[in-house]
């Protein structure tokens, strides 16, 4: 979302972060669940979430969830007591775009997480309470990295067991020359049909308890949707009969939707 030069992040002034919870009670809102947009607010130190979270908790009592992005290098810097407190406040869900659970790929697309820390991030705050979903980036790997990025995902979700698990299609909103200078400029996108066996190979390695798993954003060329581990067998053959229709249609083979 920052990577634009154009755009920069910053914290909003706290005041008028206040402000704006304390305007939505004077206007008669009652909401059930309120989104910190539009960054990661686990970025803001201890002292500021408690405030914010106080406040939604004082103004708004009809709220009953209070989410976040997160990246897993900011929660590394709070504590397991600060996680506990957070949870106790109304953080009751973080959204973590791991993309990928394989180290390389991370490296070549210049994340600045990797499966250790990931896994580390969720592990820790799942202990503490707080629901985890994790999104997946299909395709991310190219060609050469698929199978490593689909099973090195499928294990980061096996070992951290999410609450909520989605995929996305890579996309190049900002063009493709940023992304591939990562790959030595020899990345190889996926068509549907390799998008779609890498889905299977994902979906295959997954060892879910009950994880909601959603694959229906717009970017998707299937829409895959139930829980994991009862819903796998009906998704893999869901995937193998898209294998077969993209296999015998390329003419309706879209390719990759950006990074």
């Amino acid at each position: 979302m920052y990577t634009d030069p154009q755009k920069k992040f910053r914290p909003r002034p706290e005041v008028e972060v206040l402000a704006e919870i304390r305007r939505c009670a004077e206007q008669g809102l009652s909401p059930r669940r309120v989104f910190l947009a539009d960054g990661d607010a686990l970025v803001l130190s201890m002292r500021r979430l408690r405030n914010i979270l106080g406040e939604i908790k004082t103004a708004l009592p009809t709220v009953s969830r209070v989410s976040s992005y997160c990246l897993p290098s900011n929660l590394k810097n709070k504590s397991d007591e600060d996680l506990a407190e957070l949870e106790s406040l109304g953080l009751k869900i973080i959204y973590v775009g791991a993309e990928s659970g394989d180290d390389e790929v991370l490296q070549k697309v210049d994340k600045g997480e990797n499966h250790a820390t990931t896994v580390d991030a969720l592990q820790r705050a799942k202990a503490a309470g707080i629901k985890t979903s994790v999104m997946i980036l299909n395709g991310l790997g190219g060609k050469a990295l698929s199978r490593q990025h689909a099973l090195a995902s499928a294990r980061l979700a096996n070992e951290t067991q999410p609450d909520y698990l989605a995929t996305l299609v890579l996309t190049f909103y900002q063009g493709r020359e940023r992304f591939e200078a990562g790959f030595d400029n020899a990345f190889e996108d996926l068509d549907t049909v390799g998008l779609c066996r890498e889905m299977q190979t994902f979906v295959g390695a997954l060892e879910l308890e009950s994880t909601i798993f959603r694959s229906d954003h717009v970017s998707n060329h299937m829409v895959l949707k139930g829980i994991l581990g009862k819903d796998k067998a009906r998704m893999l053959a869901q995937i193998e009969q898209s294998i077969e229709y993209f296999s015998n249609h390329p003419e309706f083979d879209h390719g990759h939707f950006g990074y």
